[in-house]
């Protein structure tokens, strides 16, 4: 008997070329698309609209010859990102809904559909692998590995995922690369072979981002206020730290900057709407470098900006994870409070990996990165990896 799976169809290349694969692999292939939004308004219609991508899934479904259907998971989406969103940038934090959304609605609301029709498995696009493997102790262990496409790797968008859910979870095109995909698409004359990546929220498509949080967000005007490369806070001191934990809270500890400590150079309209490495929609020009948001103060609605890259409010060496935040996709390699873990790390999509030690603490999770990094951004994920296996992640503190 055949084993049933089902796709993810995003009216992309990539999960229609999915869908091709498992077919030809002798699955019992269903293609389900997701409508996860109504509200035309705040999407740029011309860049992916999903009416556009659910007839592309459609036309693909048909090419392929197996059963398609819309799913519309909107009311999930907007409890579970779309508010969840809006209350992070109020706070003023920078949250990943791309991460959440594979953790809330593909491997769970969506899942669980699948599961009720009967599937084994459910699939996507994603270029990362999964790999089975059984224990000493006789226990099945899933493993997330990086995509084999170094360029399009998208693993880190799966950062949440557990055990459970990828026991369940097919990603046929992890083993390719991106042109390899593009080809197969284009000799089975998919619709989507030549179709471009899409942009923006998961299964939204692209979104005017200051549009979309002013439906709950209202602009409110403030200052930009410019901190000099010179400024006393970021003196170097020889410290002699009195233990680890004081060391670890030292470059964990996110410099904390007034009014006073900068001049002014320009107005916003809403210090929730800006993050941390931002350059653009400031609106201040005649710097000689490029001005970077280096914090915002949602409460004072100030935004604090530094010139260049490599503005030292731009740099930190650590970051913290709260205890409730820390996730083990592999549970079996969680370390104990008091324990050292050497990892590679990344704390946004598209980073490349960063040599770091995991430090966990009664109060949480610390990551020391052997190198300063720019933004870490409270709301963001951070995800851990050994060699190309992705171990676990936790939100930034």
């Amino acid at each position: 008997m055949k084993k049933k799976v089902v796709v993810g169809l995003s009216g992309g290349v990539d999960s229609s070329v999915a869908a091709y694969l498992l077919k030809k692999q002798g699955y019992e292939v269903i293609a389900l698309f997701m409508k996860n939004w109504h509200d035309e308004s705040v999407t740029l219609s011309d860049e992916c609209p999903w009416l556009e991508d659910s007839n592309d899934a459609m036309i693909v479904a048909d090419k392929l010859g197996i059963p398609f259907q819309t799913v519309d998971l909107s009311v999930a989406y907007k409890d579970r990102i779309v508010d969840y969103m809006f209350d992070e940038y109020k706070k003023g934090r920078t949250p990943n809904p791309d991460v959440l959304c594979n953790r809330e609605i593909k491997f769970a609301v969506f899942m669980d559909i699948a599961l009720s029709l009967g599937a084994d498995f459910v699939a996507t696009g994603h270029y990362c692998r999964r790999e089975v493997e059984v224990n000493t102790q006789g226990k099945t262990i899933y493993r997330l590995l990086s995509g084999s496409d170094s360029n399009k790797d998208q693993s880190y968008f799966l950062c949440q995922l557990t055990q459970d859910q990828l026991s369940k979870a097919l990603f046929p095109v992890g083993e390719l690369q991106k042109s390899e995909v593009r080809q197969i698409a284009s000799d089975q004359n998919l619709v989507t072979a030549d179709k471009k990546d899409s942009q923006g929220l998961c299964f939204i498509g692209k979104v005017s981002l200051p549009d979309f949080l002013q439906q709950k967000l209202q602009p409110k005007s403030g200052k930009i206020i410019e901190i000099d490369q010179d400024f006393e806070g970021y003196q170097n001191q020889q410290i002699d730290f009195s233990s680890q934990q004081e060391r670890l809270e030292y470059h964990t500890t996110k410099m904390n900057y007034s009014a006073n400590d900068g001049t002014v150079v320009g107005q916003h309209q809403g210090a929730h709407f800006f993050t941390k490495g931002q350059r653009k929609g400031l609106g201040v020009g005649g710097t000689p470098e490029p001005l970077f948001v280096i914090d915002t103060d949602v409460k004072e609605n100030i935004i604090f900006t530094g010139q260049g890259k490599s503005h030292p409010g731009l740099l930190r060496r650590g970051l913290i994870v709260v205890p409730d935040e820390i996730h083990w996709i592999r549970e079996d390699l969680e370390i104990a409070v008091g324990d050292t873990l050497k990892v590679d790390a990344r704390i946004r999509y598209r980073q490349p990996l960063e040599s770091a030690t995991l430090y966990n603490e009664s109060d949480g999770l610390y990551v020391l990165f052997d190198k300063p990094q720019t933004a870490i951004s409270k709301g963001q994920f951070v995800a851990w990896y050994i060699e190309d296996e992705l171990l676990g992640s936790g939100v930034i503190s």
